[in-house]
């Protein structure tokens, strides 16, 4: 059994309860950074696809950003976002379950059940698919050099030999998305009393759920901390 929500925005491509939306893009770019792995879906004639694909965000492109990737060219799921397809992404954030037994209520009178609390980012836009080497080169050096440039001994694209760097573009295909929509759901606990709050932010603690702990906190009735 899960809580129910709240008011919802009816019409919309998620079901967003007012007091879950997020609509601060920089909050929502943070989590799409912090969490690239993002889960391509597009639908055709044959039914839906879905495949997780690492991107990166170029914030400034566009009115809304743009998202660049690439897919393995054995993969069908490019075939039919070559023509200007629509597609969905999905980047989810932290999440984790909520017990009851958290919530101060539970002692009040009871009438509490189980719930889930989590971040999650959808994002919708038109596909450009890109299969020629000025573009896949960029695109790959940026995607390894934002996930090596801080480690002791970061590993670069032309640390391998150049002619195995060319083989393995010709293997994949780019996906470059104009965004025109997106949206942030963080479901932290906002519909609960302060003192709900509370209790599940010291529970998410005890457990190690620090991160989601720390949403609590801050979209909370109470202090952050």
């Amino acid at each position: 059994m899960n809580e129910a929500e709240g008011e919802d925005r009816v019409g919309e491509a998620m079901y967003e309860p007012t007091h879950f939306v997020e609509d601060n893009l920089e909050t929502i770019y943070a989590l799409m950074r912090a969490r690239p792995l993002g889960l391509l879906i597009s639908s055709d004639a044959d039914g839906v696809q879905a495949n997780a694909v690492p991107f990166t965000l170029n914030a400034d492109a566009g009115p809304k950003g743009t998202l660049k990737a690439h897919v393995a060219r054995a993969n069908p799921q490019w075939q039919h976002l070559k023509d200007g397809a629509r597609a969905l992404v999905v980047f989810q954030g932290p999440d984790a379950y909520v017990t009851p037994s958290w919530y101060a209520a539970k002692k009040e009178h009871g009438k509490v059940v189980p719930t889930w609390n989590y971040a999650m980012v959808q994002v919708r836009g038109t596909v450009t698919v890109q299969e020629y080497p000025d573009w896949l080169m960029p695109q790959i050096t940026a995607l390894t050099d934002s996930h090596e440039s801080e480690r002791a001994d970061p590993w670069a694209v032309t640390d391998a030999p150049e002619r195995y760097v060319a083989m393995q573009m010709r293997a994949i295909v780019g996906i470059e998305i104009a965004i025109d929509d997106i949206r942030g759901k963080w479901k932290v606990s906002q519909n609960r009393s302060e003192a709900d709050q509370a209790g599940v932010a010291r529970g998410m603690e005890a457990e190690g759920e620090t991160e989601m702990a720390g949403l609590v906190r801050r979209h909370g009735k109470g202090p952050a901390a």
